[in-house]
């Protein structure tokens, strides 16, 4: 009798400590412990040391950390009908959670699903080539747009990015010979832009040089210096229009009175003849 009484007291003593070591609950800072009452939820405890009532309440940690969770490539077709293939990664931490416990039964995989879609979603409504060059717009919609729906779950989305885009080689190809054209296209322009400034440099040399002849000159010389330093070469000396100008009058106003010099000579002589 004695020996079946401490059996029972020894089993009440082994009960006791388990009641007890299942009433206390540890919840590190990190960590929020949701307590349900009879199914009922009461609210979020922790961190630290709490404790409970065993049978009666049971609690559901939650993690409270932001959470990295890549998006699996998604093929996407753009509006302007080019398929690429987009992958994409999404932070996400609990805020709420015991709307994360009791509103939705997989935070996590219920985040990832509305981030597979919505960038699927979104990124059917923008160009190509809005896609690659307006990447934080992008970004930026697709975090407020999530966030919108996984609000009601107790969960914050703080940012999204999409890592990379992959195009077909086709595509590729194309891309590559558009650059190529739009880089020769600048070329033209750009040297077309040299040649006008160029020639507006020599019209204004021009008049320059129209208001002051003697510039000319000056300038002649100079180019017969810079083409005489090589020796290889043959030097063709011009003559200026104004030494031709100089020596057309120097024989213009010459020949009149030439002429009249030898006529005033060979008067006399005929004169005397005639009168004789």
């Amino acid at each position: 009798m004695d020996e079946a009484l401490l059996y029972g007291i020894g089993a009440a003593v082994v009960v006791a400590l388990a009641l007890v070591v299942s009433a206390v609950k540890i919840v590190d800072e990190y960590e929020r412990g949701v307590i349900f009452r009879l199914g009922r939820v009461m609210k979020a405890k922790g961190p630290g040391l709490f404790f409970i009532i065993p049978i009666i309440d049971r609690m559901v940690k939650v993690n409270l950390q932001t959470v990295t969770a890549d998006i699996p490539p998604q093929d996407v077709i753009t509006k302007d009908n080019v398929t690429v293939r987009v992958n994409a990664v999404t932070y996400f931490n609990v805020v709420d959670p015991v709307r994360a416990v009791v509103a939705i039964q997989n935070y996590r995989f219920a985040t990832s699903q509305v981030a597979q879609t919505t960038l699927r979603s979104i990124l059917g409504q923008v160009d190509l080539d809005e896609l690659l060059v307006n990447r934080d717009e992008i970004n930026a919609q697709l975090q407020r747009i999530i966030d919108d729906l996984t609000n009601p779950w107790g969960v914050k989305v703080t940012l999204v990015e999409v890592k990379d885009v992959e195009l077909p080689e086709t595509m590729r190809r194309a891309m590559a010979r558009q650059a190529e054209a739009e880089r020769d296209r600048r070329a033209k322009v750009i040297h077309a832009m040299g040649e006008m400034e160029a020639a507006e440099n020599l019209g204004e040399a021009a008049a320059v040089l129209e208001r002051h002849p003697a510039a000319m000159q000056l300038r002649m010389l100079s180019t017969m210096v810079e083409v005489a330093s090589d020796k290889n070469s043959t030097l063709v000396f011009p003559v200026p229009i104004e030494l031709l100008r100089f020596f057309e009058g120097m024989s213009g106003g010459g020949g009149p009175s030439g002429d009249g010099a030898v006529g005033h000579r060979g008067s006399p002589p005929g004169d005397g003849t005639a009168g004789g």
